[in-house]
């Protein structure tokens, strides 16, 4: 038995008016995951299966539903689930890793992850998504290693699902979960149980469980996060946490949360949840929700670690989007070291284009002062000017589907031409700088040289 690594784990964000800006809901999330972890941006279409038809998720295989909603994914590229993603009815949902007195089950079943797509495949309002993943979880459980790795790394998991008009929280230890109704305005979630007393929807033996574990002496009102975990729920807004911190900088900004606000949130370094290190943030999200259902819901995505230095690029559900090919992972089918046992034997080169072209960018940014500065501030204004096409159908209600079918795809693609004109005048001044760059920054140039001659 591998030993776990110490509790990693991702923040996710919601705002509803008033808090947020305008008659919208601004759904927000950071994928914290291994640093050389790569993170696809995929979608996949509306379908219907025929009955008995079986669905393989990441582990296991499970019975499939008779009809599945299109739904627009970030996810880890070995996995069948997804850290984060929204489908076409507007419900958006994030997951977390979490921990607490409940053991793990290392064994192999549905991941959080894959919990995540089964809500949005199968739900078109948040409490539905609530009520698909409780009782896949009650009929399935949860479990299995979650990174691509002999090390082995399990959790509980969290969840916020959100639609146009409510949110809740999922949070999960075995089989055994309680649920919150979004109140007040704002919520986020982190990497510890977070629902206190409460509870608006729970496992009808929850309570029954944790007097059986002596974890509950049935008298006391009853504290989920204190009972299941061993937080201090009085101090949990007050901390040096995650969660604390992911809690202040969304009530400093409450009453005029837009999804730009929501992406300096996720850009934050200082309070950790822009992560940096052996785990870090490798892929982002930020959704805008009308509370007007004529108007579109819009998803914008990062596709490559690090927020900071990444443009968060929008797509709107329409008929006929075809599959994100620049942010989509290489397949490997049943030759996968991820579907052959024993698993993760090697890890093949799960890189898209888009991941390589990002790559080339950050060795210019952490190498040459100046001319990193400009790439980050021409990129940053392609962002901005993306942003304001975005709130520009959001005022006028008209949407050209022409125009936005491949909106996705077509900004990805200028992002990758962007960075490739640039690339053969990075190598030219990274080559004359050589002999003042470090160890570290000289094998990333080579890495960088090796792409392009590939």
């Amino acid at each position: 038995m591998f030993s776990r690594p110490p509790p990693r784990s991702c923040d996710t964000f919601v705002a509803f008016p008033p808090a947020a800006a305008g008659d919208r809901v601004v759904f927000g999330k950071n994928s914290d995951r291994p640093a050389d972890e790569v993170q696809e941006v995929v979608y996949f279409p509306a379908a219907a299966h025929p009955p008995g038809a079986a669905l393989e998720c990441t582990y296991i295989r499970i019975e499939q539903a008779a009809r599945t909603h299109a739904v627009v994914l970030s996810r880890p590229a070995w996995l069948w689930g997804a850290e984060m993603g929204a489908n076409e009815h507007g419900v958006c949902i994030g997951n977390e890793a979490v921990w607490g007195r409940e053991e793990v089950c290392d064994g192999e079943a549905l991941l959080g992850m894959d919990l995540v797509r089964l809500g949005l495949e199968r739900a078109d309002t948040a409490e539905k998504a609530l009520t698909v993943i409780v009782d896949l979880l009650e009929k399935y459980g949860q479990g299995g290693n979650c990174m691509e790795s002999h090390m082995v790394f399990t959790y509980h998991n969290s969840f916020l699902i959100a639609d146009r008009n409510e949110a809740w929280v999922l949070e999960t230890s075995g089989k055994y979960w309680a649920a919150e109704k979004v109140e007040g305005g704002v919520r986020n979630i982190s990497n510890q149980l977070s629902i206190t007393t409460k509870i608006d929807r729970e496992h009808p033996e929850l309570k029954e469980y944790a007097k059986s574990k002596g974890w509950w002496d049935g008298e006391k009102e009853f504290d989920f996060a204190a009972t299941y975990s061993y937080v201090n729920t009085a101090r949990m807004t007050t901390s040096r946490g995650r969660y604390c911190e992911g809690y202040k900088l969304l009530n400093q900004h409450k009453g005029s949360i837009t999804s730009e606000i929501m992406m300096e949130i996720l850009r934050d370094k200082e309070s950790g949840i822009n992560m940096e290190g052996g785990f870090m943030t490798t892929g982002s999200m930020v959704s805008v929700l009308p509370q007007q259902p004529n108007l579109p819901c819009i998803h914008f995505f990062t596709g490559t670690p690090d927020p900071a230095r990444s443009v968060f690029k929008p797509f709107i559900f329409v008929p006929n989007i075809t599959q994100l090919l620049k942010t989509s992972s290489p397949t490997f089918g049943h030759d996968d070291p991820v579907k052959k046992q024993p698993r993760f034997q090697n890890k093949p080169d799960r890189r898209h284009e888009l991941y390589k072209k990002h790559e080339s960018a950050a060795v210019v940014m952490e190498t040459i002062e100046g001319k990193g500065k400009e790439m980050l501030k021409e990129i940053q204004e392609l962002e901005k000017q993306k942003r304001s096409e975005m709130e520009s159908i959001l005022q006028k209600g008209c949407l050209d589907i022409n125009q936005v079918v491949n909106l996705f795809s077509q900004n990805s693609s200028s992002l990758i031409l962007f960075r490739s004109n640039d690339q053969y005048v990075t190598l030219l001044l990274l080559s004359v700088a050589r002999d003042k760059l470090s160890k570290q920054q000289r094998k990333k140039i080579w890495a960088l040289r090796h792409d392009q001659a590939g």
